[in-house]
């Protein structure tokens, strides 16, 4: 197993419509924590476990995140739609994996300390078709049943606290692309309960840091740990 043999695909695309002070103008990934934009935290964080082959999925002002990139030549941004959701973004990277090659896939906006090494190792271990982060933030988000490391149940966004949820940070194995039908499905939705029932899915349990940044609140939380220099995914 080594790192620099597996494309990472982050998806950059939607509107980040909860965080309007900030894009009006740029895409998600482009606002800044500190003096760099979240995607270049995101991708330093897989660099520094020897990932180095990234795929980026763009949509929403997707030429400025091209711009941003055009002198990285391991970092390909492909533009994916202005309205594709999460799974339509991925099945349309299809082409560019191998039948049975496993990959790693993150959103544009979340930020871990978690080991990835681990991770991968994990999903290699288990030779399921996906493996996503299992994660217990700030209770508003949805929530994970789990028999040991087994997903059982999958709920997006429901009514509950002290729970297990998906924090992204997934290893998928090329088999995905058969539970995406098109543009128009979000891939934490049918894609994912269908790797439930048929016992498919695995869940990688991190106790440690992880933080999205869905409102301008949790960009001002992520900026005063990097302006304190207590980043938790910041390599020291």
């Amino acid at each position: 197993m080594v790192a620099k043999d597996f494309k990472v695909v982050i998806l950059c695309g939607g509107l980040g419509s909860r965080l309007a002070e900030e894009t009006r103008s740029i895409p998600k990934p482009m606002v800044r924590i500190g003096k760099l934009p979240i995607i270049n935290h995101i991708i330093k964080h897989y660099e520094n476990y020897g990932f180095n082959n990234f795929i980026l999925a763009t949509g929403y002002k997707s030429q400025i995140l091209k711009n941003h990139f055009e002198k990285k030549k391991n970092i390909q941004c492909i533009f994916t739609g202005n309205n594709t959701l999460t799974g339509g973004r991925l099945l349309r990277l299809k082409k560019y994996f191998k039948e049975n090659e496993n990959f790693m896939l993150t959103y544009g906006d979340g930020l871990s300390n978690q080991n990835l090494k681990r991770l991968l190792k994990f999903h290699l271990q288990h030779k399921k078709i996906a493996t996503l982060t299992a994660v217990k933030p700030p209770a508003r988000f949805g929530a994970l049943t789990l028999n040991l490391n087994k997903v059982s149940k999958f709920e997006e966004k429901p009514q509950l606290t002290n729970s297990w949820i998906n924090g992204g940070f997934f290893v998928l194995n090329q088999k995905i692309f058969d539970f995406i039908s098109g543009d128009k499905v979000m891939l934490e939705r049918e894609p994912i309960l269908s790797l439930v029932k048929i016992k498919q899915l695995m869940a990688f349990k991190h106790n440690g840091f992880w933080q999205c940044m869905d409102t301008l609140r949790d960009k001002q939380l992520l900026e005063k740990m990097i302006l304190n220099k207590k980043a938790p995914w910041v390599k020291k």
